[in-house]
């Protein structure tokens, strides 16, 4: 499937040229920008007979603390790299309203929740793990890649009811030395006692993606997209 490409100031967006039937809303790592998984989405080669729209936000420049304060692009601030350190609770709920709006706007265009995905990689699949699980319709499903399950604690209180079984698809490298595999592995089982369909996939790879988790995921989003189609 070919796509048109538009750059707004917040988002670049990949619109199929075939009639747009469901979104996957896509959520970069820290540092990076909007265009940093376009050409991944690019080669997933989905059928044109999902419609697949995806939205690939910016996030706002800020200071990250583990970074000596320098001003990057970044969905909250991380002040440290052990699984207790202080979690920027402010900085996850201001991009939780973003990713709300980014629905609410596909909701909006005639998209139903249920044909929206919620991915991300690294700090973006952290927010759409927070925001997939809590936004009150049901959608089709959330992609976690090398990422870990923000405010946990808060989960169980803050669950949707709506999104209590949506598909969760978590992949992580096993050389991962940024967000290391035990983290994704610790958020994973969080989720799978919380009740929550976690499929996880390990890849023998570092903090990035890979060719056969790339087509994993086309897989996976084929199964959902045809099945709420």
């Amino acid at each position: 499937m070919t796509y048109s490409i538009q750059e707004t100031e917040s988002a670049v967006i990949l619109t199929p040229n075939a009639p747009v039937h469901s979104t996957v809303i896509w959520l970069h790592g820290l540092g990076a920008d909007g265009f940093d998984f376009v050409p991944v989405a690019e080669e997933l080669q989905l059928p044109a007979a999902i419609g697949a729209r995806f939205i690939f936000p910016h996030a706002r420049q800020r200071p990250v603390t583990i970074n000596n304060g320098f001003v990057m692009r970044a969905w909250y601030d991380i002040r440290g790299f052990g699984l207790t350190s202080a979690e920027d609770e402010a900085g996850v709920r201001e991009s939780d309203a973003i990713v709300r709006k980014l629905i609410d706007e596909q909701i909006g265009s005639g998209i139903a929740a249920n044909r929206i995905v919620i991915a991300g990689f690294s700090q973006g699949g952290a927010i759409a793990l927070y925001s997939g699980l809590r936004y009150p319709q049901r959608i089709a499903g959330v992609i976690a890649l090398s990422t870990y399950l923000p405010l946990r604690d808060a989960l169980s209180k803050e669950a949707a009811p709506a999104n209590r079984d949506v598909p969760i698809l978590m992949c992580h490298g096993t050389r991962d030395q940024v967000v290391p595999e035990i983290a994704g592995k610790l958020s994973r089982d969080v989720l799978v006692g919380l009740g929550y369909a976690v499929e996880w996939h390990s890849y023998a790879m570092e903090h990035q993606v890979c060719v056969d988790e790339v087509t994993q995921i086309a897989t996976w989003l084929k199964d959902r997209l045809h099945r709420n189609k």
